[in-house]
């Protein structure tokens, strides 16, 4: 079976009911973890991004509680998990300053927890790899903007 377009899907939505669409929705929401996730985002985070941050860096903290940071292996594979929740979040706000905001955060943290980064490559690449991202990210904000979250982005460095 071959997929239909962006194009076409948005054509066939826009005929359909209210209550055609909510049925659609549910449906999608009830086979894929993702589609429920972000659905709940658009639903009830969107309108309000600061809370949305806020639950990000609250889930950050438990994850790094939670983090074994006696062996460098171990920490390189906790560390890719939070990277892969802290993508899941930014993916589905689609907005820099909160994609800035929650990498800013999760390098602080990473530095915070005194996990030995130049010690591992993995490791130093992954947090080169997240300020290399905060970078792009900055370079699409307005000036007063970067300014702003360049000071914080300094101290990141090693």
């Amino acid at each position: 079976m071959k997929a239909a377009t962006l194009n076409e899907l948005k054509k066939e939505l826009t005929g359909l009911p209210a209550k055609e669409l909510v049925e659609i929705c549910l449906r999608l929401a009830k086979y894929k973890k993702e589609s429920k996730e972000l659905l709940t985002y658009l639903i009830f985070e969107s309108d309000n991004e600061a809370n949305y941050i806020a639950a990000i860096k609250a889930d950050i903290d438990e994850q790094f509680e939670l983090l074994n940071t006696s062996n460098l292996y171990v920490a390189k594979k906790g560390l890719q998990k939070i990277v892969r929740s802290i993508s899941k979040y930014i993916k589905y706000s689609g907005i820099k300053q909160t994609e800035i905001e929650v990498l800013i955060y999760f390098c602080q943290m990473v530095k915070k927890s005194r996990i030995r980064i130049t010690q591992n490559t993995v490791i130093e690449n992954l947090y080169n790899r997240q300020l290399a991202k905060i970078e792009k990210a900055l370079n699409s904000l307005h000036e007063d903007l970067q300014f702003d979250y360049q000071q914080e982005v300094e101290g990141l460095y090693l």
